[in-house]
């Protein structure tokens, strides 16, 4: 999950975290549209999966969650989350 400049969450998978964020920051060609417009993102909260089908599975469940949810999720110690 990256946090944006705008205070704003986004959650998605990659099987390279670090070329990804590179990618949503604008210093390699990629990225999604949404965090284009809200540059600098840092990742807040990382997981590890055995499997893409996992990794989706998990995407599908922490985007389900509101923002409220999202941020008590942050606060966990345990699923690899990154100090704010």
């Amino acid at each position: 999950m990256l946090r944006c400049a705008d205070g704003s969450l986004y959650t998605g998978i990659a099987t390279d975290l670090e070329r990804r964020v590179a990618q949503h920051n604008g210093e390699t060609f990629g990225g999604a549209r949404y965090t284009r417009g809200r540059r600098p993102v840092k990742v807040v909260y990382e997981q590890a999966c055995d499997s893409r089908s996992e990794a989706s599975i998990r995407e599908a469940a922490i985007k389900k969650l509101n923002k409220q949810q999202k941020l008590l999720l942050l606060k966990t110690p345990m699923h690899g989350s990154v100090p704010n």
